[in-house]
């Protein structure tokens, strides 16, 4: 039995990683360790809750102590690590607390995995999910961020996601630990916390609240349905080969406003309104200090090596994502009064 570690596991792209993970390799051992912040949310996760080759931690990645605890406790043999502060806006404000989860927090886990196994290696692995965004912002000159792009973070978000990278592949060049990083383009799909701009715009569009976009909305990024991105983690877990980086992307680059208004066409027919109806939300903003323009990956490396494509077209993911959050109001409700914090918060205190 392989008993493995996943953080973030009740996050956005975590849940996701976590189900496929349960339900595909009944013979492993999944441990959930998430510190429920708000953007961790135990509800994404109903369907798996009872599997027996399903386990929840509570904990905190910065909590060292803690983290060696689970460790022994479970015997853990691989890490797919992806608790992190995500958030641009938020780092902007408060870049302290993104340099503590992002950058201690992985020291943590380093650590401790380094400290149970040992130097014995045999069987283990030590995976990093990390951005595209460690890479900075591209010119509009059709190039691509490509594994032997040079990191340059203009945020405090992909600044404290850089030094996490550069110290997980300190930990190979220095003690010879199994690992693996890669840089992911930007994910959509069901459960994503709604101050992401997909969820957040369905749900405007739904109560006819304004759409703010930063700018005159002119920013690139490659986009890729999360189901698609949990498939790529699992292929790498398995055989990505040690120390090596791989870039998981989309090919898939859309104009902000370009995607904004797919979007308002999907809900609005979708609900029954006149295509278009709500094309007048849209409220230009000001834009985001250090807003990097373009973002596109090159995910040649991943498939050439393992084989891995996504597998679906945008405007296909987009209908599906759309459809998900409108029929599933009742989620999208729970978790944009904050509700869900309460319920699992008073859980947890009772135990």
């Amino acid at each position: 039995m392989k008993n493995i570690i996943i953080t973030g596991g009740a996050g956005f792209i975590g849940s996701h990683v976590v189900r496929l993970f349960v339900n595909k390799y009944p013979d492993y051992h999944i441990v959930n360790v998430d510190k429920l912040t708000y953007a961790g949310n135990l509800a994404n996760l109903k369907d798996i809750e009872n599997k027996p080759n399903y386990t929840f931690e509570k904990a905190d990645i910065c909590d060292f102590e803690t983290i060696m605890d689970i460790f022994k406790k479970y015997n853990i043999d691989g890490v797919i690590h992806l608790a992190a502060e995500s958030h641009v806006d938020r780092s902007i404000k408060d870049p302290f607390t993104f340099a503590k989860t992002n950058v201690i927090g992985t020291l943590s886990l380093l650590q401790a995995a380094k400290l149970s196994w040992n130097g014995d290696w045999e069987g283990k692995r030590f995976y990093h999910i990390s951005t595209d965004e460690v890479y900075g912002a591209l010119e509009f000159d059709g190039t691509l961020f490509t594994e032997e792009t040079r990191y340059n973070p203009h945020s405090p978000y992909s600044a404290s996601k850089a030094s996490s990278d550069h110290f997980v592949r300190a930990f190979h060049d220095t003690y010879g630990m199994p690992t693996i990083v890669t840089n992911c383009s930007n994910n959509y799909g069901p459960y994503q916390f709604p101050e992401k701009l997909i969820p957040l715009f369905i749900n405007n569009i739904r109560h006819k609240k304004p759409l703010p976009v930063y700018g005159k909305g002119e920013n690139v990024r490659d986009w890729l349905y999360v189901e698609d991105h949990a498939r790529a983690i699992d292929l790498i877990f398995h055989k990505g080969k040690i120390a090596e980086t791989y870039n998981i992307g989309g090919f898939n680059e859309w104009k902000n406003i370009d995607l904004i208004k797919v979007i308002i066409n999907t809900v609005d027919r979708l609900l029954g309104r006149k295509e278009g109806e709500d094309l007048n939300l849209i409220t230009f903003v000001t834009d985001r200090a250090g807003h990097d323009m373009r973002y596109a990956i090159d995910s040649t490396k991943l498939h050439e090596e393992l084989g891995w494509e996504p597998s679906l077209q945008f405007e296909e993911g987009i209908e599906k994502t759309v459809k998900w959050y409108l029929e599933n109001q009742a989620w999208m409700d729970n978790v944009t009064s904050g509700d869900y914090q309460k319920y699992y918060e008073e859980m947890y205190d009772k135990r």
